[in-house]
């Protein structure tokens, strides 16, 4: 078993409520798009990381990781489940230690965020990040929980084994955590707050 949990980037929703021209994990913010930073962040956690996205996407997802750190799930019944996408991941990755589950348009959530939840798994079943008691992402879940991720279906996401099992709220000074895109007047607010078109892009496998 590997020693360390993985982020899990969940890129594989259709983004309906977003207008743009094009999805909006593709969308620009400064050098890297939403996805592009969302992933940065996690590679930067140096924690290991795994995209977890749809045929559509999985060419723009892997600029930023290489190839087999790239999941494509397939649609079920013309659907991308969260549930399905969250099992597909950890299945993946059966061997961690756990799992960390980042949306992947939340671009913020810092790598300090990512391993602050990532330690909080050596003492709790389940950890997630809170800013100014507010709870948010990423949510982390230790390896003694495989068996009910993988059992997770359709749109359901993890709220029910959260709500089954005692968690950690880790608090953090990142105010990212709560922040996604799902609009396009919330990319414009990302855009207004991010400073990340000043980091480097990173090459593929984040070197």
């Amino acid at each position: 078993m590997s020693s360390r949990p993985t982020v899990v980037v969940l890129a594989a929703g259709k983004g309906s409520r977003f207008k743009g021209s094009a999805h909006k994990l593709e969308q620009s913010l400064g050098e890297l798009s939403v996805l592009g930073s969302s992933v940065r962040n996690a590679v930067e956690s140096r924690l290991p990381v795994l995209v977890v996205t749809t045929r559509a996407l999985a060419d723009h997802a892997a600029r930023w990781v290489d190839a087999q750190d790239v999941l494509v799930v397939p649609e079920v019944d013309g659907e991308f489940g969260m549930g399905h996408s969250i099992a597909a991941g950890v299945a993946a990755r059966a061997d961690s230690a756990g799992w960390l589950l980042l949306p992947a348009d939340m671009p913020l959530v810092r790598p300090a965020t990512l391993r602050a939840v990532a330690a909080a798994l050596g003492d709790h079943a389940v950890a997630y990040a809170e800013h100014h008691g507010r709870r948010g992402h990423p949510v982390g879940f230790s390896a003694e929980l495989y068996s009910e991720l993988m059992r997770l279906t359709g749109d359901e996401g993890a709220r029910r084994i959260v709500a089954r099992y005692p968690g950690v709220g880790v608090d953090v000074d990142d105010p990212g955590v709560l922040v996604d895109v799902d609009t396009d007047a919330d990319l414009a607010a990302v855009r207004a707050l991010s400073t990340l078109g000043a980091k480097p892009v990173l090459q593929p496998g984040g070197k």
